[in-house]
């Protein structure tokens, strides 16, 4: 585990293939998988979005959370609607909950790409079980590389509140070395 700071909140103007709005909080205790993309966006079409197809398929949805962002930042008049929006989801058959995210009243970055400092789209977000952002990766992950991380980050626990372990140490490694939660 890290002392890093949780997450940023998602800027979610709308939510699609979800019952209700969705948050970072209503999440805690679940490893999240975001992938952040553009629905006329090539490399998340062919690698990003399939990528959560096969994660969400791979891991139990008690354990993981799969969520779309649809950021867009460029070309808005082509995809910049919930209804064409609605439509490539339905096409690709993409049934987890994705969220646009806000525009931003400055510029063409949406507001949570801005949060996140996201370099384009697709990037990958991983967020812990406590809340901390552990992976924010801009390009394709390796399909390998992402489930051992995904299985490694869902075989962590949480040993109490404060994250120690029965002998007052954090779980995980540090320079003293490595240490197995209980």
């Amino acid at each position: 585990m890290t002392d890093a700071p949780v997450a940023p909140a998602w800027r979610i103007d709308q939510w699609l293939n979800a019952k209700a709005p969705i948050t970072l909080e209503s999440l805690r205790g679940r490893v999240v998988f975001a992938t952040a993309f553009q629905m006329l966006c090539p490399g998340c079409v062919s690698t990003g979005l399939p990528q959560a197809q096969r994660v969400r398929e791979a891991f139990p949805e008690s354990d993981l959370a799969v969520v779309g962002l649809h950021t867009v930042f460029e070309h808005h008049e082509a995809q910049g609607t919930a209804a064409a929006l609605r439509a490539f989801l339905h096409e690709y058959r993409i049934n987890f909950p994705v969220g646009i995210d806000a525009a931003s009243p400055r510029g063409a970055i949406p507001q949570t790409m801005q949060l996140y400092q996201m370099q384009g789209t697709p990037t990958t977000i991983v967020i812990d079980r406590l809340g901390v952002l552990r992976v924010n990766m801009f390009g394709h992950v390796d399909d390998l590389r992402l489930g051992a991380a995904l299985a490694s980050l869902i075989g962590e626990e949480v040993a109490s509140a404060s994250g120690t372990d029965a002998a007052g140490g954090k779980p995980g490694c540090d320079d003293e070395g490595c240490r197995i939660s209980r």
